[in-house]
C-alpha cells in the first residue's frame, strides 16, 4: 500500500518488477493489443463485481475500443469508408456492351435448316451433291424414317444366340432359375 492506502494493480509480466505492487496481475505486457485486452478484461469484471453487468450475458464492448488509435488514422479511415459508399451509389457502365444485332437473314422462315443458310429449295427431298470429279459417296443413306433402316439395330437378339451356345457347355449347373 502506498502513502495514500491505495493499492498498486500493475500487469506484470515474468521480467516486470514487483517491489512496489501489491497486486500483479500476470500477463503479456509487452504490446499495444495485449495491454488493450487486459484493460478490457479488468473493466468487464470490475463491472460484474460491482452488479453493473451480469455474468450470464455477453458484454457487447468490443475490446478494440481499449485499444489506442492515431486520430489521423481513424480519419483517413474514415475518408476511405466513404469513398468507397460514394463509388458503390455510382452507376457504373457495364465492362460488356453486346454489339447491335446483326442481320443474318434470319427474318425469313426456314423451312430445311440443312441447306445451311441456302434459300429453300421448292419440295423436293434434298438430294446428295457430289462435287464434279469427286469420288462416289459411301453406300450409307441418311433416311429421316428410323423404321425403315435395313440393317438389324436388336444387339439383344444378336448376343442372345452365343449366350445359349455357351449355357449348353457349363458344367452341369441347372439353366431353370
Amino acid at each position: 500500500m502506498g502513502y495514500a492506502n491505495v493499492p498498486i494493480i500493475a500487469f506484470a509480466n515474468v521480467d516486470s518488477p514487483t517491489k512496489f505492487i501489491d497486486i500483479a496481475i500476470p500477463c503479456n505486457n509487452k504490446s499495444t493489443q495485449s495491454i488493450g485486452l487486459m484493460w478490457w478484461m479488468l473493466a468487464r469484471e470490475v463491472l460484474r463485481l460491482r452488479g453493473s453487468i451480469s455474468r450470464d450475458l455477453p458484454w457487447e464492448v468490443m475490446p478494440d475500443l481499449f485499444f489506442y488509435r492515431d486520430p489521423e488514422e481513424v480519419e483517413k479511415e474514415e475518408r476511405e469508408k466513404a469513398e468507397a459508399a460514394a463509388e458503390s451509389q455510382m452507376v457504373k457502365q457495364p465492362d460488356f456492351v453486346a454489339p447491335d444485332k446483326e442481320d443474318w437473314g434470319a427474318d425469313a422462315a426456314v423451312t430445311d435448316w440443312a441447306a445451311d443458310g441456302q434459300p429453300a429449295a421448292p419440295a423436293a427431298a434434298p438430294a446428295a451433291i457430289a462435287a464434279p470429279g469427286a469420288a462416289p459417296a459411301a453406300a450409307f443413306q441418311v433416311t429421316e424414317d428410323w423404321a425403315a433402316q435395313t440393317e438389324t439395330s436388336d444387339w439383344a437378339a444378336a448376343s442372345a444366340a452365343p449366350a445359349e451356345a455357351a449355357q449348353a457347355n457349363t458344367w452341369g449347373g441347372s439353366t431353370q432359375w
